[in-house]
């Protein structure tokens, strides 16, 4: 699909007065969301979805990210849900051959690697900000993830 046709489909979207429409071929994975007339301008957000055949590896120079750390809104738990610092592929381990860096019940420490996320080919740790027991895990091995996704439920005590 090139990029007159996805405008052409931007306009013909925005023009129909339907909210959302995703569209996925192959290994484009495109959604158009639009609003109300007179609220706010149409977003529009393109994805590439990953190639089944990427291995994930270490990278050349290890690129530390910081996740994104926030407290629940709610106020009958007490966890601390980490959320991606970037757009990209999630992995749960180093290499194919390698055991996952944690596991629901893992005790962790603040600095201890707890995925990879890739970007553009390169591998970044997603490294804790926190102390604590990973309680859940909230995205699939190999998925895509967007900025600020929560990726993890951490107990800090």
């Amino acid at each position: 699909m090139d990029l007159k046709e996805i405008q052409n489909l931007i306009k013909f979207v925005s023009n129909s007065g339907v909210a959302e429409v995703k569209l996925e071929m192959d290994d484009v994975k495109i959604t158009i969301k639009t609003t109300v007339e007179g609220t706010s301008p149409e977003i529009t957000y393109l994805q590439q979805a990953p190639v089944a055949q990427v291995t994930p590896q270490a990278p050349t120079a290890p690129v530390a990210a910081s996740p994104v750390v926030t407290t629940p809104a709610s106020e009958n738990t007490n966890y601390v849900t980490v959320k991606s610092p970037m757009i990209g592929t999630f992995y749960r381990k180093p290499s194919p051959d390698k055991p996952v860096f944690v596991e629901v019940g893992s005790s962790i420490s603040k600095g201890d690697t707890l995925c990879v996320i890739e970007a553009m080919k390169l591998f970044n740790e997603i490294e804790s900000e926190v102390s604590g027991k990973i309680v859940k895990i909230l995205v699939d091995d190999m998925s895509p993830v967007e900025f600020d996704q929560p990726l993890f439920l951490v107990d800090p005590s």
